[in-house]
């Protein structure tokens, strides 16, 4: 019989900065759109 592959792996790199940059990238856009938004519904409704 064979014997498993006994050499470890690489360490994976470290993606959470990556997936932080890629939450800022969507959400603030969004964050502004969704500000903007409440901002003139409220001059919609209030006149």
């Amino acid at each position: 019989m064979s014997q498993p592959d006994s050499s470890p792996s690489p360490p994976e790199p470290d993606r959470r900065p990556l997936i932080a940059l890629a939450w800022l990238w969507v959400g603030a856009p969004l964050a502004y759109g969704l500000y903007e938004l409440v901002q003139k519904a409220a001059k919609l409704f209030t006149g």
